[in-house]
């Protein structure tokens, strides 16, 4: 038997002015995009905008349904919408921002599990790591290099085709 450790490492913006211009951009877009989610049962409103190989900016929002599995993460409908419209174009990075109308979100809202688990599937697919931004309403924003920092030890499709 031997120990295994497993490490992470992140970059904490204190506040979004510290942001490359770049990245107030992208912030920006998914800022408006959470303006846009469906959200009246959680009333916790997700934008993600995702900044592709080709300069283009794809956004996607939190789609809620009465029947919960049935809704939709804003990660995934913007991953899956540039997918649909870019099928070769690489992600570079996706920022993701949350805000509710029950109280203030001050901390940074990291992607759920299902969301890694995309972001994993699209980082393997392209063979490049996806940059990810994550934050609240206000406050802090944390970067990870790649999803292996949020989904260390993931189950991808190289496990699908030992040989």
């Amino acid at each position: 038997m031997k120990p295994l450790q497993v490490t992470s490492n992140f970059t904490v913006y204190e506040q979004v002015e510290e942001l490359p211009h770049d990245l107030k951009q992208l912030y920006q877009k998914a800022v408006l995009a959470r303006t846009n989610a469906y959200a009246p049962y959680s009333k916790f409103s997700v934008g993600a905008a995702l900044l592709l190989e080709n300069g283009q900016i794809i956004t996607g929002n939190n789609q809620e349904n009465a029947a919960y599995p049935s809704g939709m993460c804003a990660e995934r409908v913007a991953i899956w919408y540039a997918s649909s419209q870019y099928p070769n174009v690489a992600i570079k990075k996706i920022f993701i921002t949350a805000i509710s109308s029950k109280n203030k979100v001050t901390k940074p809202v990291a992607p759920c599990g299902a969301c890694r688990q995309v972001i994993s599937e699209y980082e393997c697919k392209q063979k490049q790591n996806i940059e990810i931004y994550f934050t609240g309403e206000t406050g802090a924003i944390i970067k990870a290099n790649s999803i292996n920092d949020l989904l260390p030890l993931a189950f991808d499709n190289t496990l699908l085709y030992v040989t």
